[in-house]
């Protein structure tokens, strides 16, 4: 099983006197940021001078300053910025200022598991991964509650890694729900595997493939939107608040024995052969070293993709039937 902290287990006060510096503020950056400040501690938030987001990190009454003045200012640097564009901002403006005894934070640990982001020797590496999206995370932070999160130390330098981890982690709320120790490799691999095969790939997939068989087959796009896609909200709540069990509990027993007899039907042999490939890609940093060579030659591949999937018939479909949902928010 695996080892849980919580409060008890760590102690804020070891950060108090340490400046943080959080680099972005996107979903993760703003939310870890404020939550931050709000338990006490002395956080810079670090932007492009250009960004959009400057004026609003000073309403939300937050110091803000160049990604390269907050690294410099700060004992604790926490990236979090895209993976493509890290690496250049990485080399730029936040390792000449990587002294020794400094800290590196990331939630993700791609760019450093695939040595695009090289940390010095005499500085502690480590990862706090909140498992859940920014909003959530503030939110249930001003709720007091917390989102679990993984946690890894990289490289402990000083001999205080784990409990500057620690700190971190009780200072952004997690500590409150619940942290699970692991490495970078674990929560890389896992988290690329995750994306690829089921959040966002395989769901994504299985969606529009269903989609496009009612539609081929003569049944209206609008009603195959409801039943492939609209409902599906309904079933991954079930699945989140109580795993498979629960929502097998809450359908029809039509329904489960379709998913029971059916569902093997679709993710078969040859579909589990090719996740296993998939996650081979990722364990051998193929698709690290596909992404990084597109994000070189200007996201050719990916910006050719995003815009065939703009005229999927769902998409258009999906537009049109969500503004008879008044309750859903754009």
């Amino acid at each position: 099983m695996a080892v849980m902290y919580y409060d008890q287990d760590a102690d804020l006060n070891i950060l108090k006197n340490k400046k943080i510096a959080v680099l972005g503020y996107g979903s993760q950056g703003h939310s870890q940021a404020q939550n931050l400040k709000d338990s006490g501690l002395d956080v810079i938030v670090g932007l492009h001078k250009e960004s959009k987001s400057w004026d609003q990190v000073k309403k939300d009454g937050l110091e803000v300053a160049t990604v390269s003045e907050a690294s410099e200012a700060a004992e604790i640097i926490q990236i979090l910025i895209g993976d493509n564009v890290q690496p250049a901002v990485y080399k730029e403006s936040v390792l000449p200022y990587l002294t020794e005894g400094k800290a590196l934070v990331v939630s993700h640990g791609f760019n450093i598991i695939y040595n695009q982001v090289v940390p010095p020797e005499n500085i502690d590496v480590f990862m706090i991964a909140p498992k859940s999206p920014g909003h959530l995370l503030r939110r249930l932070y001003l709720e007091d509650a917390g989102v679990p999160a993984l946690m890894a130390i990289h490289q402990d330098f000083t001999g205080k890694a784990k409990e500057l981890a620690l700190a971190y982690a009780r200072g952004i709320g997690s500590t409150r729900a619940g942290v699970i120790e692991t490495t970078l490799q674990e929560e890389t691999e896992t988290d690329l595997f995750g994306e690829q095969v089921i959040l966002c790939g395989g769901v994504s997939s299985l969606i529009k493939a269903s989609f496009d068989t009612l539609v081929e087959a003569g049944y209206q796009p609008e009603v195959a939107y409801f039943e492939c896609l609209h409902e599906l909200k309904l079933i991954v709540d079930l699945i989140y608040e109580g795993g498979l069990e629960r929502m097998r509990y809450s359908v029809s027993d039509t329904a489960e024995y379709g998913d029971l007899t059916r569902g093997p039907r679709i993710i078969n042999a040859q579909v589990r052969e090719e996740m296993k490939k998939i996650l081979d890609e990722i364990q051998t940093g193929r698709f690290a070293l596909e992404w990084v060579t597109e994000n070189q030659a200007n996201q050719p591949q990916f910006k050719a993709l995003r815009k065939i999937e703009e005229n999927h018939l769902i998409v258009k479909v999906g537009k049109q039937l969500r503004k008879m949902m008044k309750y859903i928010k754009p």
